[in-house]
């Protein structure tokens, strides 16, 4: 008799390092990937950090055939309070037989630290699929595995708001200054996933307005009817 799969809830961002990590947690056989959880605006209804709205996430994870797991809180939420909307969907995630909290995250230390404290908190193990991989190489393998991305948001200080929009491809990272990680690992980007391994089909958009919120700049996008 074969060994039970780790049950593991991934954190959903929407952009790409989520989506590798992704396909790097449905290439494991030992592990079943049970939801993506994400974190949105109760009064928006939008990703608190990208401003992606709550249909286009739905959308993905219903190309992606997962179901999607909400975590709902305040605008401009204190700490306290998303570490309880969080701490709620992580004590779900336990009660379902979940194991671990999958992460896209690259190489901030400090955030993976804060991770592991608030899902040990829970009873839950975290995971980290592409951890301190090369951002250059991930930049080329996302290209290679053959994901569709657009960028979504910016910080005006570390990249230009000219970008909002652009596909990630080839063209874009010769462009991105060299000041610039490729994989926006330091907060100088996000991205929203349309298409890509594990896609049923690709999830239409339309570009909308560009506009300026709490110093960062974000691209609308809707979803195609």
């Amino acid at each position: 008799m074969s060994a039970a799969r780790r049950r593991v809830v991934l954190s959903w961002s929407g952009g790409k390092d989520s989506a590798l990590a992704l396909a790097a947690l449905r290439a494991d056989p030992g592990i079943e990937i049970v939801a993506l959880a994400t974190t949105l605006t109760a009064d928006h209804h939008r990703i608190s950090m990208h401003g992606v709205r709550r249909e286009l996430v739905e959308a993905q994870a219903d190309r992606l055939g997962l179901p999607l797991w909400p975590a709902l809180i305040p605008a401009k939420a204190s700490n306290a309070a998303y570490e309880a909307a969080m701490g709620a969907l992580f004590d779900r995630a336990r009660a379902e037989g979940v194991e671990a909290i999958a992460f896209g995250d690259l190489f901030l230390a400090d955030i993976r630290a804060y991770r592991d404290r608030l899902v040990t908190r829970h009873g839950l193990g975290a995971l980290y699929p592409v951890w301190e991989r090369d951002t250059e190489a991930v930049y080329a393998r996302f290209l290679r595995l053959g994901f569709k991305a657009v960028i979504v948001c910016v910080d005006p200080a570390r990249l230009d708001p000219a970008f909002l929009g652009r596909t990630l491809d080839g063209a874009l990272r010769a462009d991105l200054p060299a000041t610039v990680d490729p994989c926006g690992e330091n907060g100088e980007f996000h991205s929203f996933v349309q298409d890509g391994p594990g896609f049923a089909r690709p999830v239409g958009i339309r570009l909308g307005d560009v506009v300026c919120r709490d110093g960062f700049w974000f691209r609308d996008l809707t979803l195609e009817s």
